[in-house]
């Protein structure tokens, strides 16, 4: 609904150039025409009218000379937009002198910083997600083939029935490892985008720790690979239970895929002053030490370890949940003498 009065309309220079002449004269002639009544001098109105020419032009000597100012004025606000319009890095902060160009470009300044901020964001988000959409075709891209060859082979020859059976299983294993991709894609991207809350509760590191070796008891039994844990039962600690029992499965998960047949993985919890640490170590072939701040990186994964099931991105996951939770995780490794993932968990 309209209301009266609410409305501003701006007003023009020349309008305010009219009404100061107008009140000037009307004041003069006042003046003038008190001082007469009281006197009777009839120099009076030849005096009020040299005082009348006198103000007028002194009235636009001043209106001209604020005009001057404000188009230099106004000019300088348009080379500064323009070069905020054209992207100019080189724009430098006004001097702290307490004119109206110095206040206006001290808060263009502040807008622009943030304006180019956002647009670097915006600009890294996209970097982002190319890279994160050519990782994943990368990921995708041998599964489906392989299934793509295997459906057409079956469709198209006559195939004995152990060869079917060992397509069917190849079928399998493919799409386990879609899958598998695709859950671990869902759990980074909602830890990511924030729709994760990880929840710090006060528990057993113990009792995390047994949840995460569950997981990867059958496939070590299966390649006689021992498992030994150090672990104070009665060690507490502040954190995700649920997460961090995934972030260690990882680096357990790891070490049994990457140990040889006989070998040890052993997982030993010392209490520090202001951390828990868990060491995750392996016999397992090892890591370069060049190649070791690249193992956490999203979809990294070595040339030599392409037949060992995985899409790399255990790590990442690990780290992340980890650093959401206040600690970090760090490797040592020897090529030859195997790997130590050492997770360190704030104590509060």
């Amino acid at each position: 609904m309209r209301r009266w009065g609410t409305e501003r309309k701006p007003v023009s220079v020349r309008t305010i150039y009219g009404l100061t002449i107008v009140g000037m004269l009307l004041t003069i002639a006042a003046v003038c025409f008190f001082l007469y009544q009281m006197t009777g001098d009839k120099r009076i109105p030849l005096l009020g009218i040299l005082i009348a020419v006198s103000g007028f032009a002194w009235v636009n000597v001043f209106m001209w000379i604020m005009s001057k100012r404000l188009t230099l004025f106004t000019d300088d606000i348009c080379q500064v937009l323009d070069r905020m319009i054209n992207g100019d890095t080189g724009l430098e902060w006004s001097d702290d002198s307490e004119t109206l160009f110095a206040r206006i470009n001290h808060r263009l300044m502040r807008l622009y910083e943030i304006l180019r901020e956002s647009r670097q964001q915006a600009a890294e988000e996209r970097q982002k997600i190319q890279t994160l959409v050519s990782d994943i075709s990368h990921q995708v891209k041998t599964p489906v083939s392989n299934l793509r060859v295997v459906t057409d082979t079956l469709l198209t020859k006559s195939v004995t029935e152990q060869e079917r059976e060992e397509f069917i299983r190849g079928i399998s294993m493919q799409t386990d490892k879609l899958d598998f991709l695709f859950q671990a894609l869902i759990k980074t991207s909602r830890l990511e985008s924030g729709a994760i809350c990880l929840e710090k509760k006060d528990g057993l590191v113990y009792d995390t720790l047994a949840q995460a070796i569950s997981g990867i008891v059958y496939s070590a039994e299966k390649k006689q690979i021992d498992v030994t844990i150090d672990c104070p039962e009665q060690l507490h600690v502040f954190h995700d239970r649920k997460w961090t029992a995934e972030a260690l499965y990882n680096l357990l998960d790891n070490a049994v895929k990457y140990t040889e047949k006989g070998g040890a993985v052993t997982v030993s919890v010392k209490q520090w002053e202001m951390y828990v640490k868990i060491d995750v170590s392996d016999t397992g072939k090892g890591i370069a030490e060049s190649r070791q701040a690249s193992v956490f990186r999203r979809f990294y994964r070595e040339e030599e370890v392409h037949d060992k099931p995985g899409v790399g991105i255990g790590l990442y996951l690990t780290r992340e949940i980890i650093m959401r939770q206040g600690g970090y995780v760090k490797v040592v490794s020897e090529i030859g003498r195997g790997s130590t993932f050492s997770v360190f968990m704030p104590r509060r």
